[in-house]
């Protein structure tokens, strides 16, 4: 009896040690911090712990801006399709396993191999609430700041797969000479976790880009979706902040940018305007004239059509009004398709273990579901 107790007791030891990395990141060699440890700096800041309360050095790009990625090293962002990032509690359920201090732990599409969706904050697929990538048109990260980051993707049922698509809008202008900056946002849900943030910052470049139109100064965003858990059953989209819009920053000890409370955090979903897949509406010329935005107001701006493929930049008088959207451009609000490259990465792995996970009555049980976090994984 004893004996089958201690092999028990083992069992549950050895599940909460595979499990207790509950927090979520992108992965990529191109990101800040990608062999960060736990052990690296004084307190866990491993790219996949939250950001709860810190000062503006500890959160902005997570505080790694001193283990900047490889020279070269760039995740890329093809103009009018799909990225595809990995997200996971871990490096080692990604494809980058082998630089990982616990080796290999991929399980197919699972970001959180051996957890439960509330390693990732979430009581189920209804209850996520959605990430985003954000760039910044410049190569020297001591050169920008939070205010100079573009929300350009969003996907609204993050975190949830461990290959995550985010369309990129097919008028988006190259980077210039060493690349633009970019960084992955995602705050998840509040009925399975804290007030945590997170941020992975990372080297981007734009391929294949026909377009040199330059995006718009980005503003914050406004909560103006339905809002039914506070009184506002419906929508009030002359209150919406249209056009470019900054990430959230929020629940820091300075530079939020947001300032709601524990139990209303925001989120990357039509709540703030952000709606699924790429954000084709930044650019200068996406509206005419944006109209200020009011609780009470019932005016909404009109989006214009793109300017066609290789038109003048907004500096350029005179430029012939927009006739065409780019034959390849994916729809303003358009929904990424669920894991484009599952199919072919299962077929190369011969693993077909992509099956969604569903909340057992242990999970439930658990006392420890409000402590886990997520976090972006990619060698950016």
């Amino acid at each position: 009896m004893f004996a089958a107790l201690a092999l028990s007791l083992l069992g549950v030891a050895s599940y909460a040690i595979t499990a207790v990395d509950g927090h979520a990141s992108i992965w990529h060699p191109s990101m800040y911090g990608f062999n960060v440890t736990d052990k690296t700096f004084p307190y866990d800041n491993r790219p996949v712990a939250p950001l709860i309360n810190y000062t503006f050095e500890q959160w902005w790009f997570h505080g790694h801006l001193d283990y900047p990625p490889h020279p070269g090293d760039f995740f890329e962002l093809p103009a009018g399709q799909v990225a595809t990032a990995e997200i996971a509690c871990n490096k080692g359920a990604t494809t980058w396993f082998n630089s990982s201090e616990g080796g290999d732990i991929r399980s197919g599409n699972d970001p959180c191999p051996n957890s439960s969706p509330a390693a990732y904050h979430t009581t189920g697929f209804s209850d996520l609430k959605g990430c985003a990538l954000a760039i910044a048109y410049e190569s020297d990260v001591s050169k920008i700041q939070p205010e100079d980051f573009t929300v350009f993707s969003v996907n609204q049922t993050c975190v949830w797969d461990r290959f995550t698509d985010f369309a990129v809008p097919a008028r988006m202008p190259p980077c210039p000479e060493g690349g633009c900056l970019c960084a992955w946002f995602w705050i998840h849900s509040p009925d399975s976790g804290g007030e945590q943030n997170y941020m992975t910052g990372f080297k981007c470049n734009v391929t294949g880009s026909t377009s040199t139109v330059p995006l718009a100064k980005p503003q914050v965003p406004r909560r103006c979706g339905a809002d039914p858990d506070f009184g506002k059953p419906e929508a009030s989209p002359g209150n919406c902040t249209y056009g470019a819009k900054q990430p959230f920053y929020w629940f820091q000890a300075e530079r939020n940018n947001m300032f709601e409370g524990t139990y209303a955090p925001p989120f990357y979903l039509d709540l703030y305007n952000f709606k699924g897949g790429a954000q084709d509406d930044i650019f200068v010329d996406s509206y005419a004239d944006i109209p200020p935005p009011s609780p009470n107001s019932t005016v909404v701006p009109i989006l214009q059509q793109p300017q066609a493929t290789g038109s003048a930049t907004s500096n350029s008088p005179g430029a012939a009004a927009p006739t065409s959207q780019p034959t390849n451009q994916v729809p303003f609000g358009t929904p990424p398709r669920q894991c484009s490259s599952c199919a072919k990465r299962r077929s190369a792995s011969g693993n077909s273990n992509l099956r969604r996970r569903s909340l057992s009555l242990t999970w439930f049980a658990r006392s420890d579901t409000k402590h886990k976090s997520f976090s972006l994984w990619h060698p950016f």
